[in-house]
């Protein structure tokens, strides 16, 4: 996505941002070619073949083992000697090693290096890769293994994928495996504590209760590589201090000759040796170091790189003092790496701002190369590249560094309200059609949650980001995370809009529709009153929004069996949409779908059976057979069928509607759910009838 030169400055920012942090889609496709490319023809088969008959998915041939490590091996790889030690307790069944020590160590490039050699020797060992740093990227991982291996279901968007790689692990006849989970630094991310509320229904992922390491499968046909800055979660994921190794700076010898490989030229050893000391014998540092060199050379050596760390003491300690230590502490201390960022960071600066300014995630100079400044981040290694350069990855401790180097130069609220607005305009809504977006987008609108800025404009846009976030969390039916969000969101618009804004009234309508959908009927009805009546005195008794709020209130009524109060409200929305927006729209169709179901509810058949056949072929005809929407009008149709004793008809019903929603939702939706246990229900109550 390069920028032109008739774009806007939010568009080129939208460009760069996409440039940097949404490759999922070309990763995958490049997953798919790559892994795939020999077996077109089956592909081909198999696709027909499932169109015909999915339940034949789990009896087709299982591809070849690969690899989904997204690094390139690094032919300047220094054998540190480990290899042996972690190979011979992976030998053990279902093992668990870990590598611990700090970041820049080298935890990760021996994994990858590892995860080659398992491929050199065991070409029918699959390999898998899954980046552990948050859970959405936790899944994001789980979710490539099951599109590389095609797991049964795994190209359906709402699968719950967790589940899926888990048993496909599980299983033997697949084959052995070795899995890397890289940076497993957060505790929270494996071990949610379990005297919260939020573990218990808050699940951002759809995983149930289950804390991500239970999807960490013990079969004896895998075993399991953890890279972690925590001792901590390296001791919690392997259960014991035996399968810890710690991973040190490197010794004199393998040091120099890492920094000898990277560089083209020949060093003088003793300025080399003095380099690697001030470098404390890390393999980031001493790479970043070589990449900086060999950038500038010739007129950049290492005498004179060191002459430049050496004066730059000052400007260590003033990057360095707000919440990270002092330059001035103990020599064992290293600040090594921080000190050759902040040299990159400086020359990048001067050099070149607008890669500055990409770094920052942010571009607005609208005659910016951004090639180049991604040329330039790379060589600096402050940004990593996937293989086919369509994903880039800033380190943790990167970030960290940069944040603090924008605190000093008092622009980081300035680049977190860009960030939000640019999340803001390429994050859409949460409805049908947008659910691909959103699932693809949804790892960085989690990152915003964290980015709430000080400034009044930015947080109405980081409110907005929210907003669509909570949306689309709880049309996955995850509602207790799409409460605490919604929440957030409104608490930013009633400080920012007012307590009567049009945006401000939608954030109560959604948080009361979430409440309601939880059974919190009283709080539910509270927001809904209050949204109704602000509603008509701001837009108009007639305004789609308060027709909106009126008809969330009469689902409250209906919910609580308020029957008669209930079907006054529907029954004035429904003539009202009917009237302003024809009697097809989708908000007219709901109307009707609302009112037949409280016809259901108080046992009026026929009336329900009536307005539900008319809802379900509408919506098929206007909004698709597939659409949410169409999908629970068939499952409102087919349990009235049931309340009047016509089984077969209901049944028949039901199961069409579980397999589309299975497709369309997900198996672990709410709707799903309920609708697979009616089923089961009923299957039941016929067996009991016929005996």
């Amino acid at each position: 996505m390069l920028p032109i030169s008739g774009d806007s400055r939010a568009r080129r920012g939208g460009k760069a941002l996409g440039s940097l942090w949404y490759g999922v889609k070309v990763e995958k496709i490049t997953v798919v070619v790559r892994g795939y490319i020999q077996t077109l023809t089956y592909h081909a088969a198999a696709s027909s073949s499932l169109l015909k008959n999915p339940l034949t998915v789990q009896t087709l041939p299982h591809p070849a083992p690969s690899s989904t490590v997204p690094f390139r091996r690094d032919p300047h790889f220094i054998d540190r000697k480990i290899f042996t030690e972690i190979k011979y307790k992976s030998q053990q069944s279902a093992s668990r090693v870990a590598l611990v020590g700090l970041g820049g160590v080298g935890k990760s490039q021996i994994a990858i290096e590892y995860a080659y050699q398992v491929r050199d020797e065991s070409p029918t060992t699959w390999v898998f890769w899954v980046h552990a740093g948050t859970q959405a990227r936790f899944e994001e991982g789980y979710r490539r293994i099951a599109e590389t291996a095609r797991i049964g279901g795994w190209d359906n968007p709402k699968a719950n994928v967790l589940r899926l790689v888990r048993n496909w692990l599980c299983d033997e006849s697949n084959g052995r495996w070795v899995m890397i989970i890289d940076n497993a630094d957060d505790w929270g991310v494996f071990f949610p504590p379990l005297n919260r509320t939020q573990a218990i229904g808050a699940d951002k992922l759809g995983q149930a209760a289950e804390s991500l390491s239970e999807f960490l499968p013990q079969s004896p046909n895998g075993s399991i590589l953890i890279t972690s800055r925590s001792r901590d979660v390296a001791y919690r994921l392997t259960g014991s201090q035996t399968y810890v190794r710690e991973v040190k700076p490197m010794d004199k010898g393998d040091a120099l000759a890492l920094l000898r490989k990277k560089l083209s030229f020949d060093a003088d050893e003793h300025n080399a040796i003095e380099l690697l000391q001030v470098l404390d014998y890390m393999p980031l540092a001493i790479t970043q170091a070589a990449a900086y060199i060999e950038q500038r050379a010739p007129r950049m050596t290492i005498s004179r790189y060191l002459d430049e760390i050496r004066r730059s003491d000052h400007d260590q300690a003033r990057l360095l003092k707000k919440d990270v230590g002092d330059s001035r502490r103990d020599d064992r201390v290293s600040n090594s790496i921080i000190t050759t960022w902040q040299i990159s960071f400086e020359y990048i600066r001067k050099d070149l701002p607008t890669a500055a300014r990409l770094l920052s995630l942010m571009n607005e100079d609208q005659e910016a190369d951004l090639e180049e400044d991604i040329h330039t981040l790379t060589n600096y290694s402050l940004i990593e590249m996937n293989e086919d350069g369509s994903e880039f990855e800033m380190h943790r401790l990167v970030q960290f560094s940069m944040k603090k180097w924008l605190e000093l130069y008092d622009e980081l609220d300035r680049w977190k309200g860009m960030y939000v607005t640019l999340m803001n305009d390429s994050y859409p809504v949460g409805r049908h059609e947008n659910w691909t977006v959103c699932q693809a987008l949804f790892p960085h609108a989690q990152a915003v949650i964290a980015c709430r800025p000080t400034d009044v404009k930015s947080l109405e846009v980081w409110a907005s980001v929210l907003f669509k976030a909570a949306w689309y969390t709880s049309e996955m039916g995850n509602y207790q995370a799409a409460q605490e969000v919604g929440l957030s969101a409104l608490e930013a618009r009633e400080a920012t809009l007012g307590a009567e804004h049009p945006e401000t009234l939608n954030s109560i309508n959604s948080l009361g529709v979430v409440l309601d959908w939880q059974g919190k009927y009283i709080e539910a009805e509270a927001m809904h009153r209050r949204a109704l009546e602000a509603n008509e005195r701001v837009l108009g008794p007639e305004h789609p929004s308060t027709l909106t709020s009126m008809a969330n209130l009469a689902s409250t009524y209906r919910n609580q069996g308020r029957w008669k109060e209930a079907e006054e409200l529907f029954v004035q929305v429904m003539e009202t949409r009917k009237r302003m927006l024809g009697k097809e729209h989708p908000s007219t169709l709901t109307s009707m779908a609302n009112l037949a179901s409280t016809y259901r509810n108080q046992g009026r058949w026929k009336e329900a059976e009536e307005l539900f056949v008319q809802v379900m072929e509408t919506s098929a005809r206007v909004l698709g057979k597939e659409h949410p929407d169409t999908l629970t009008s068939m499952a409102n149709l087919a349990f009235t069928l049931k309340s009047q004793g016509r089984n077969r008809e209901a049944m028949l019903l039901l199961e069409k509607c579980f397999k589309l929603q299975q497709s369309v939702l997900g198996p672990q939706h709410p709707y799903t759910t309920s609708s697979l246990e009616a089923l089961n229900e009923w299957q039941l109550g016929n067996i009991e009838t016929e005996v």
